[in-house]
């Protein structure tokens, strides 16, 4: 009987997958840090997470190695970095203080990652949608609702220990609104298919150059602006979500001949 050998694969197919699990491993070394207080740097492990999130995706389509294989344990990536590792983060910051709340808070969040990111793979094969739906997210993504249930956090970082952003109540309020967020059907907008048009690639970098010398020199305060500012956007994509979905179920204009209205 003939033995099925396995089909060999390239290394470009499995960079991808490579980077997906240094996400994983930065979301669970996140924890590590919260367990022995160091919150910035277990803020900075989410953020590293979040950048080699970004990054397997891009390159998998890049080297033309996106498989459902990557999907499935880029979901599960997402969920224990984005979505366990936060809300043990701020339940051994100040969420413990609330007793069983506190860990309810923590839980509800978890869960709300786990269908937001379920919700999300059952759309990947959905064909029937229009193309400019793919400019969206249908509530907000994994990683940016990881970085603004950290808001509190990082706003405690940036302004030295402040009694208010590290109270109990505050963090499970801001948990809680995040989570909602993420579970809502409240499109936000998709930064996966902006393109740089020649003429702004200069502007384009210099504004990179800028944020990364704030990030370099003030890292708290420029990321909770960076925060702040995703959340003014969300207005602006439901508006022009709406204004697209009405455009598509808009009748067509028909426009009458001159000469056919003689035979009217």
């Amino acid at each position: 009987m003939r033995r099925h050998r396995l089909r060999d694969h390239s290394i470009n197919r499995l960079i991808p997958n490579m980077l997906t699990l240094t996400a994983l491993c930065a979301g669970l070394t996140s924890v590590k840090f919260a367990l022995t207080q160091k919150w910035e740097l277990a803020v900075i492990a989410i953020l590293v997470a979040a950048l080699f999130d970004a990054l397997d995706g891009r390159i998998a389509r890049l080297l033309d190695s996106t498989s459902k294989f990557g999907a499935e344990l880029d979901s599960l990536s997402d969920f224990i970095s984005f979505g366990v590792a936060p809300a043990l983060i701020l339940y051994l910051w100040s969420l413990q203080d609330l007793g069983r709340i506190g860990w309810a808070i923590s839980l509800l969040f978890s869960a709300c990652m786990a269908l937001r990111l379920a919700r999300f793979n059952t759309k990947l094969d959905n064909a029937d949608l229009p193309a400019w739906t793919s400019r969206f997210f249908t509530g907000v993504p994994a990683p940016a609702g990881a970085a603004l249930a950290l808001m509190p956090l990082v706003s405690s970082l940036g302004f030295h220990s402040n009694v208010f952003f590290s109270h109990p109540v505050v963090v499970g309020l801001v948990m809680i609104g995040v989570a909602g967020l993420m579970v809502s059907r409240i499109p936000t907008f998709s930064f996966k298919r902006v393109k740089v048009t020649q003429s702004m690639v200069l502007p384009a970098m210099l504004v990179a150059t800028c944020l990364i010398a704030f990030l370099v020199s003030d890292p708290w305060d420029t990321i909770l602006v960076l925060e702040l500012s995703y959340l003014g956007s969300i207005p602006f994509s439901y508006r022009q979500y709406q204004r697209l979905q009405r455009q598509r179920s808009a009748p067509p204009t028909v426009t009458t001949d001159p000469l056919d209205a003689d035979h009217l």
